[in-house]
């Protein structure tokens, strides 16, 4: 009995000061990708083959518990226990991130995914950027160097280890992903508005020297021209179909599993998750899910106005800023406003790595959006 106290008063403290509005949303958003990954991909596909099989909906709630889970561990501890750990994990995924190329597994021409000895399958970047928001965030905000501009060169080095780490891979979308993220942080932090200019266009000098003249990123240059030229591009299947799906579900869909797109797309769970429930419950689905997020990133953002402490301040607009870009990156390829990128739509697709990086970033955003005890 007298081990049940100090567990039962460790979850009532974190009850009490936690938002629970903002936790309410992350629950919410999560059990619509449950709900969706039961009716999308599993129940109704699996009564019309015949075929029993909701591996899809059980693997999703397995990692689902894990995510909550996570969420507790890292909502829970005190601000400098999450720095401090947050940078030995970040050290420790780096290590993950370089084993890729060594040992990774080769899925469609790439090696992303890591396949460690009693361990599950996993994407070392998913692991990668909650915490690279931490440390780059620590260094900004650090006191121990007074000139900004080392603080912008020592941030950008790490971002660039990990920018390469990706690009051999490769994995250019995450790799954009990372570099939008440190953009914003340095831009929060109040870096000079021409210099972040000259960076941006030496980028993006750098990036279309990659595509256009190293061969290893041919197969961007093709998605590029595929993008940009419908009619002759090969890479152009599944942002069609899923286009396609989006406008045949209309405003209110076809209705529950009379959706085609997820049996003619691989990944469609995850990469094309936003189409296939617009094809089933229609644009006023999707909508709804858009004003969730809008909320949920609106009241993080209520947090930050008020915060006093520069470290919090650039986490938390890093973390929400994070989850804003690549919502918008897989809609806006699902839209073909964007070419195709494999990104998945937080809170909602398939994916256990995707759903563990989601759940620490919800993690540390409760955290430093509790209430103070003074």
């Amino acid at each position: 009995m007298k081990y049940k106290i100090p567990i039962y008063n460790l979850y009532y403290e974190w009850w009490k000061n936690i938002d629970k509005f903002i936790f309410s949303l992350i629950i919410l958003l999560f059990l619509i990708g449950l709900f969706f990954s039961l009716v999308s991909t599993s129940l109704i596909v699996s009564d019309k083959l015949n075929t029993n099989d909701y591996s899809f909906f059980f693997k999703h709630l397995i990692f689902i518990f894990l995510g909550i889970i996570v969420i507790f561990i890292f909502s829970s501890i005190n601000h400098e226990k999450l720095y401090k750990f947050s940078s030995f994990i970040f050290l420790i995924s780096i290590i993950f991130l370089m084993l890729v190329p060594v040992m990774g597994v080769e899925v469609k021409g790439s090696k992303r995914w890591i396949d460690i000895y009693l361990l599950p399958r996993f994407q070392p970047i998913e692991l990668v950027k909650p915490f690279l928001i931490i440390f780059v965030s620590i260094i900004l905000s650090s006191q121990k160097y007074i000139n900004i501009y080392i603080k912008y060169l020592f941030s950008f080095l790490i971002t660039l280890c990990v920018a390469l780490l990706l690009a051999v891979q490769p994995d250019i979308g995450q790799t954009l992903l990372v570099f939008f993220s440190w953009s914003i942080l340095i831009f929060t932090s109040g870096i000079n508005i021409i210099f972040l200019t000259i960076l941006f266009l030496s980028l993006i000098f750098i990036f279309l020297y990659l595509v256009f003249f190293v061969s290893k990123f041919e197969y961007i240059k093709n998605r590029l021209v595929s993008f940009f030229d419908s009619e002759t591009g090969t890479h152009n299947f599944q942002p069609d179909k899923a286009i396609e799906s989006i406008i045949s579900g209309g405003f209110f869909g076809k209705g529950i599993g009379e959706g085609t797109l997820k049996n003619r797309v691989p990944e469609a769970h995850t990469d094309y998750i936003i189409s296939v429930i617009s094809e089933e419950f229609g644009v006023i689905a999707i909508i709804l899910i858009l004003l969730l997020f809008l909320i949920f990133i609106y009241s993080v953002f209520k947090k930050v106005y008020f915060e006093n402490d520069e470290k919090i301040k650039l986490i938390l607009v890093g973390c929400v800023s994070l989850i804003l870009m690549q919502a918008m990156i897989h809609i806006g390829v699902n839209i073909r406003l964007f070419p195709t990128t494999g990104m998945t739509l937080p809170f909602i697709s398939y994916g256990g790595s995707s759903i563990i990086s989601i759940s620490i970033l919800s993690g540390i955003i409760l955290n430093l959006t509790k209430r103070k005890i003074f």
